[in-house]
């Protein structure tokens, strides 16, 4: 596997070293040994799995809070998609930054996306499949959102969305994020 650091601290793009001969390739997507050795997270609890039938189909930007905080291993096993990370850690060097990779079935690459970053990803083709895997299991309660297109963020998405959730078309602006950050310590969860 090929580790490359993103512009978000403790975030990563991994790629395959595929070994190939006539029947195809075969590669490693994933090595608890050397993700360990670097420092990153080994030990994934659940896998998931997302089809989006339609090109411009915009799932995120979510997070789940502590004590329920994951890293995420995302995947596109099928497709292309662009695929953002946003910083939301108060005290990161790159709080309130992003960083894109585009993920397809073609080149492999994978992302790490580290606890207290938003994720999510815009599919660039019809009939796309993102699988990922997390290290925390799903918890409800803990899941909070950042919208698309928040100004302060500025992603430069490489379109507009044309299909997304009621529920992500309704996720809080930076500022909204951060109120219920606040609001969330001051309640003790």
């Amino acid at each position: 596997m090929i580790f490359r650091q993103t512009e978000i601290a403790d975030a990563w793009e991994i790629g395959l070293e595929p070994i190939r001969d006539e029947r195809g390739y075969f590669a490693r997507a994933f090595c608890r040994r050397e993700f360990e050795a670097r420092g990153l997270p080994g030990g994934f609890v659940q896998s998931n799995v997302s089809f989006n039938s339609r090109r411009g189909t915009l799932r995120g930007m979510h997070l789940q809070l502590e004590p329920h905080a994951e890293s995420k291993l995302v995947r596109c096993t099928r497709g292309t998609v662009f695929d953002v990370i946003v910083d939301l850690r108060p005290a990161s060097p790159t709080c309130a930054h992003w960083a894109a990779s585009e993920l397809s079935a073609v080149n492999g690459r994978m992302l790490l996306v580290p606890p207290g970053c938003a994720h999510g990803y815009l599919t660039l083709e019809d009939d796309c499949e993102v699988f990922y895997q997390v290290t925390a299991e799903y918890h409800p309660p803990s899941e909070v959102g950042l919208r698309w297109d928040d100004p302060t963020i500025a992603i430069a998405w490489p379109s507009r969305p044309v299909c997304m959730s009621a529920r992500d078309r309704d996720l809080p602006d930076l500022a909204g994020f951060e109120r219920r950050l606040k609001a969330a310590a001051e309640s003790g969860g």
